[in-house]
């Protein structure tokens, strides 16, 4: 792989690693236009300022990203997201801004771009997508130093998961009737005592940028950073976006 050298200070309680010059990282956004669930929600006002200005404001405020771009397909997205900080160096093609386009499809898309339109290089790619507003830079920092220690070729972000498929998830049979959904492996008597599993919250995902380029779709298997639950809200529904506005409105912040 690359050659890393780390050394690590103290910054606002959390450990912060800083890497020589050759380990640079992209940083991409990916942020459409036509969201169904909440209509422009990457621009509606959250908190005074857009959603995709908290995600843009924390990378860039982390201070480990060295190219920070936005792929949408939206002048308005593009608009905010420049002014913000952000670049937009091309407009996403039609047809990766469908409902069926894959977010992987699209990161792979803006590194091509990146790495063969524009001649830059990369060894790191960062994909932060912007429905997360409440990730905090300790999370980039912990992610990013997972990723290194363990010389992985990717990783993602999860959250302990609200139900438990071992305990209180069931799902429908042919007679539509229920059955709980991973019965075949046993009953346990609470949640506390099943095995433990994890929602992944589309907050972080961190690649190689030669694994991503070559890899034709998204790897499951891999491992992962646990965030709190209140981190990763995932803003996917009106409810999601009102609970966002909430915490922010009230100064919450959760800590481990």
């Amino acid at each position: 792989m690359y050659p890393v050298v780390l050394w690590r200070f103290r910054v606002r309680g959390f450990q912060c690693r800083v890497g020589i010059p050759e380990m640079k990282v992209l940083g991409l956004i990916p942020a459409r236009g036509g969201s169904k669930g909440v209509p422009r929600k990457n621009v509606r006002p959250l908190g005074g300022k857009p959603l995709i200005a908290y995600t843009i404001e924390t990378a860039l405020q982390w201070g480990r990203i060295d190219d920070l771009i936005v792929s949408t397909d939206d002048d308005e997205i593009a608009q905010v997201a420049v002014s913000y900080g952000a670049r937009v160096p091309f407009e996403r093609p039609p047809h990766l801004s469908t409902d069926t386009a894959t977010a992987y499809d699209v990161v792979r898309h803006a590194t091509e771009y990146v790495v063969k339109d524009e001649g830059k290089s990369f060894e790191i790619v960062i994909q932060l997508d912007p429905t997360s507003p409440l990730r905090q830079q300790v999370d980039l920092e912990r992610a990013l130093e997972m990723f290194l220690d363990n010389d992985l070729d990717s990783l993602y972000s999860v959250c302990p998961a609200g139900k438990n498929p071992y305990f209180n998830m069931v799902e429908l049979d042919e007679r539509n009737v229920a059955r709980l959904c991973m019965e075949e492996k046993g009953t346990f008597p609470s949640r506390q005592t099943s095995p433990a599993v994890y929602e992944m919250n589309g907050s972080i995902y961190i690649y190689r940028t030669e694994f991503l380029l070559k890899e034709p779709s998204f790897r499951y298997d891999s491992m992962v950073y646990i965030m709190p639950r209140l981190r990763s809200i995932d803003i996917d529904t009106e409810a999601d976006f009102l609970f966002a506005e909430l915490l922010i409105e009230k100064g919450f912040t959760e800590t481990e």
